[in-house]
């Protein structure tokens, strides 16, 4: 895969507006678990985890586990700036 096409991976990732503001949200407030985000996002649990999946599966987002909750975090650098341009 070359470097254009890694790009607008990334961009795909991120252009559904759920994923903009779960990316967006863990970039302002820090890591963050499912819990949270749903009740930031007023979304059911089971569709903020399947786009958790897609922005993981893209090396977006990564996952540590604490306890019974696995708390997530952007490590992207190219995606926070993107978005913080954005906002």
């Amino acid at each position: 895969m070359n470097i254009l096409e890694e790009k607008a991976e990334i961009l795909k990732a991120i252009a559904h507006p759920l994923r903009l503001c779960i990316v967006k949200g863990l970039i302002e407030k820090g890591e963050n678990n499912v819990s949270y985000m749903q009740n930031c996002l007023e979304t059911p649990q089971s569709t903020i985890s399947q786009h958790l999946a897609k922005l993981k599966a893209a090396g977006i987002i990564d996952g540590e586990r604490k306890g019974t909750e696995v708390y997530y975090k952007v490590i992207n650098e190219d995606v926070k700036k993107i978005v913080r341009d954005l906002f």
